[in-house]
């Protein structure tokens, strides 16, 4: 049963994914085109959130460090040298090795801390990258922040979005391959129950740092992405907003199932700009946050393990309902 959905899973996938590929080609709209784009990459951030959340059971109020990191990365290589494909990779690369190394340093430092003295003592250290990234002028121009240009590969809109596109496709892949291997059944186990795992013998320090530097460097990329849409960057994607539509958006998906991120982040962008577009219609939708916040409010409220969680528990229920029949079926 499980084999035969896991495979109805994999062809709703695949069907999805040819779709979103030839969209751009079949239906020429610039709006969407931008808007998608930035649904693909907010998807990479919900998804490398999820793997701390919904995987670890690790509440992270710093998740925007590795995002910033990514994003100045592109933003300083693009300014300093020439905006080519070498210096693209080149700082791909440096944008990995930093986050590897942030994520794990500070994933020793903090992750032996429980609960919300972990989720605040990261919000600090993401508090030190943005006073960083404030003070050092030279680099980074303060709060103004800076344009950049990017290789020609990236400049047209419809490039952009199938590479983001395929992007989100091969982290996707990666991180439910991940989630889906014995390191990924100890994350679990550990987010369950954390003192009966290490009971067992398992390092939980060790795992959880894993689980930090594989968040970081997804974070990073898609820092990097974020910032090459926009090609400019500043202090604000070191807020604490950053880290708050990471954590909405793989809420209202569905906590610990890697697609609900990314349902997640398509919702909340696309009720971002409706709701915007709204403000220019009528006066009252200027507030357009208050309307975000009901909509979240009642997200929760239907949904309280978020969209996917829900529809699969409802699945699991109406198995077991048919299986029950079944077997009183038999009994009679």
């Amino acid at each position: 049963m499980r084999k035969s959905m896991n495979n109805r899973m994999n062809i709703l996938y695949v069907i999805t994914a040819v779709f979103l590929l030839v969209l751009p080609f079949v239906y020429e709209s610039r709006t969407l085109l931008i808007l998608l784009t930035q649904v693909f990459i907010f998807a990479i951030f919900a998804m490398s959130y999820d793997i701390l959340l919904g995987y670890t059971g690790i509440v992270s109020f710093g998740h925007a460090m590795f995002f910033g990191i990514g994003a100045y990365t592109i933003g300083v290589f693009m300014k300093q040298f020439e905006p080519t494909i070498p210096y693209f990779l080149l700082a791909v690369l440096v944008t990995i090795v930093l986050t590897a190394i942030v994520s794990f340093v500070l994933g020793l430092l903090t992750l032996r801390l429980k609960s919300h003295f972990y989720a605040m003592l990261t919000l600090a250290f993401s508090g030190l990258f943005l006073v960083l990234a404030e003070k050092w002028r030279t680099v980074t121009y303060g709060n103004d922040g800076f344009t950049f240009r990017i290789p020609d590969l990236f400049k047209d809109r419809t490039d952009f979005y199938l590479i983001c596109l395929v992007t989100m496709i091969v982290v996707f892949a990666i991180l439910r391959r991940f989630t889906s291997s014995p390191l990924g059944r100890v994350l679990q186990a550990i987010r369950e129950n954390e003192q009966r795992t290490e009971s067992l013998g398992y390092s939980i320090l060790h795992y959880k740092v894993i689980a930090s530097v594989i968040s970081g460097v997804m974070a990073g990329l898609a820092g990097l992405l974020y910032s090459m849409s926009l090609r400019f960057v500043n202090t604000s994607v070191f807020t604490m907003d950053i880290t708050l539509d990471a954590l909405l958006m793989t809420i209202i998906g569905g906590v610990g199932t890697l697609v609900g991120a990314i349902i997640g982040a398509g919702l909340i962008e696309f009720a971002h700009h409706w709701l915007t577009e709204l403000a220019k219609v009528h006066w009252i939708f200027e507030r357009w946050i208050i309307f975000f916040g009901i909509i979240y409010i009642l997200a929760v409220m239907f949904f309280p393990m978020g969209i996917v969680g829900t529809l699969k528990k409802i699945k699991l229920n109406r198995t077991k309902k048919e299986e029950k029949k079944a077997e009183e079926k038999i009994a009679s």
